[in-house]
């Protein structure tokens, strides 16, 4: 199975979710694609996604991006996957710390929440200081992500394959064209 992970106040409704969900289905993979709306809460997605997990019939894949990114590393590593990760954040754990007490909005349901402590308790609890296995990974990142610093992503996934674009934004406007790599890998 190949579970999609979102990004922070994301959702399955996001363009790359619904993009990679057609092209599997028109591939005649569609029950071999998962993409949970997970909750604000780091830990109730983590348990979220353990459970489809422990549901596959085989090991695992997992695609993320951004805050998806942070989570599917923490799940490879915890289970021994494979990841591909789009645009992802690193260190999550410090850089939402910076939101607690602010009001969030899920921007696809509309869904309204108040960013705690208890979120960035969460995420830091998530925190891996470095990957153990490299090839485990492929990292896509364009280097116009405006969100994030790709370089951090480039230097963190040390190591493993990486394909790093010119341009772009924190949305991975290249996204089509990588569905047959990430597939593949």
């Amino acid at each position: 199975m190949l579970i999609y992970i979102h990004g922070f106040n994301s959702s399955s409704q996001s363009g790359k979710a619904r993009e990679m969900a057609a092209w599997m289905a028109e591939r005649g993979l569609a029950e071999a694609f998962a993409c949970p709306d997970l909750p604000h809460r780091p830990a109730a997605a983590i348990r979220q996604l353990e459970d489809l997990i422990a549901a596959s019939r085989g090991p695992a894949k997992l695609l993320g991006s951004s805050l998806g990114g942070f989570y599917a590393t923490w799940l490879a590593e915890r289970h021994g996957l494979k990841a591909v990760l789009v645009n992802p954040c690193v260190a999550c754990h410090d850089k939402l710390a910076a939101y607690v007490g602010q009001i969030q909005k899920n921007w696809h349901s509309g869904e309204e929440y108040r960013f705690a402590a208890e979120h960035a308790a969460e995420l830091d609890a998530l925190r891996v200081p470095a990957i153990t296995r490299p090839e485990r990974y492929l990292l896509l990142a364009e280097t116009g992500d405006e969100v994030l610093d790709y370089r951090e992503a480039v230097a963190y996934y040390a190591g493993a394959r990486q394909e790093v674009l010119a341009g772009g934004d924190h949305g991975f406007t290249r996204f089509a064209e990588f569905l047959p790599s990430i597939l593949a890998f």
